[in-house]
Parts: structure tokens; C-alpha cells; sequence
């Protein structure tokens, strides 16, 4: 029997994290389930978990551990979860990663292979200062590389493409900040238990996928 694919996107803001996991998430067909998103639905359904991250966001309070796992332990039991997933934005902290180490065989899935996508600061801020996203289909494009074929305008439906608040010169240090303290001991973490590989994210989209694809492809859990 097939073992599942899960995998977790570890990496500084900036790093790539969103992008490959869409990319993996097309070429494995298993869902690419981003933090952000999945509270996004649960608030916009009502659902009574929603109800309260809703609540606490709100009243300016960060949504507690609890309520972000149980969000995503029912993300998990969804059908089209049952061949594996793909995390981006969780864990965020040791605590989650401890429950998700608790949820997953619960849920009858192994342990993610993380992947520590590694980029320099530098690097980091260019990208962040020069991403725009498009205002109505959220494809992502950077004034540095990736430009769009006519300015300001997204090249798959025509529309406005913004620079976000959070990349934003005065918000990027604040968010760094915020990943070496919280997301950075995250790596330690899943190096000791040997789950951790570190990916180079200097290189272009395709190479870094490669990269990826050759530490997947050579792992135990798929040859089980």
C-alpha cells in the first residue's frame, strides 16, 4: 500500500514556501494547505471553530494554538487529504509541532518530511519589496525577475497587481523578527528527529523544485 506524501514548508518570509508548494501540490495531486487560507474559509463558513478564530482576530488577539490545530486536524480528515498534504504557515511554533507529531498517526499519516527552504536576508528583502500580487487571482510577480508583460497588470487575467501591506519596507523587519524567534527553533527541532532537509532557495523556481522532487523521489516513504 501506497504510503501518503506529507510534507512541511519551513522558510523565512519570502523564501519560496508558497510557491513550491503549489508546484509539488500540482505535480503529486495532493492539496496544498496554507494556514492563512484554511482560517479564511473556516471565518468566511461560520463554522463554529471559525467563529472563534474570528473572534479573537477581532479583539486584536493572536488565534490560540488550539483553535489553529483543530482547524487544521479537520483540514486533514477532508477525502482529498487521504493520498497526503502539503502544509505552508504550520506549524509556526514547537507547540504546534508537537501536535501535529501527536495528530498525524491519529489521522493514520506519517510524519512530514520538512523541507528548510534557506535564503539570505538580502535576497529576502528584494523579493519581498519588489512581489506584487494580482488584486483579483493572486498570481505573484516580482518587479526584480518575475515581471509582468505589461506593468501593474497580471498577465493571466488582467488585473491590478499590489504591493502587499505585509511587504511593506516598515513591516519586513517586524516579520523577521517575529520567524527567528518563533519559526527558527522549528528547525532545530525536526533536524533532531532527522526529518528536516535544507533546500538551497537561491536558485530559480524550477532548480529548487528539482531539488525537492530528487530528496522526495529517493525517500523511503514512497517505496513502501
Amino acid at each position: 500500500m501506497k504510503v501518503p506524501l506529507t510534507v512541511v514548508f519551513l522558510g523565512a518570509p519570502g523564501a519560496g514556501k508558497g510557491t513550491q508548494a503549489r508546484v509539488l501540490s500540482g505535480e503529486y495531486g495532493i492539496p496544498h494547505v496554507s494556514t492563512g487560507d484554511i482560517l479564511r474559509e473556516a471565518i468566511k463558513s461560520k463554522s463554529p471553530l471559525g467563529m472563534e478564530a474570528k473572534k479573537k482576530m477581532d479583539a486584536g488577539e493572536l488565534v490560540s494554538d488550539e483553535i489553529v490545530c483543530l482547524i487544521v486536524e479537520e483540514r486533514l480528515r477532508r477525502v482529498d487529504c487521504s493520498q497526503g498534504f502539503i502544509l505552508d504557515g504550520f506549524p509556526r511554533t514547537i507547540a504546534q509541532a508537537e501536535r501535529l507529531a501527536e495528530m498525524l498517526p491519529r489521522l493514520l499519516f506519517p510524519l512530514p518530511m520538512v523541507f528548510h527552504i534557506n535564503v539570505g536576508e538580502e535576497e529576502l528583502v528584494k523579493r519581498l519589496t519588489g512581489r506584487r500580487s494580482c488584486s483579483v487571482c493572486r498570481q505573484i510577480y516580482n518587479i526584480y525577475g518575475q515581471r509582468p508583460r505589461i506593468e501593474d497588470q497580471c498577465d493571466v487575467c488582467g488585473g491590478k497587481l499590489e504591493l502587499r501591506e505585509d511587504d511593506k519596507m516598515e513591516v519586513i523587519q517586524e516579520r523577521f523578527t517575529e520567524y527567528t524567534n518563533q519559526t527558527e527553533p522549528l528547525i532545530q527541532y525536526y533536524r533532531e528527529r532527522g526529518l528536516l532537509f535544507e533546500i538551497d532557495g537561491s536558485k530559480d523556481i524550477n532548480s529548487i523544485n528539482q531539488d525537492i522532487l530528487s530528496v522526495i523521489k529517493s525517500s523511503k516513504v514512497l517505496s513502501n
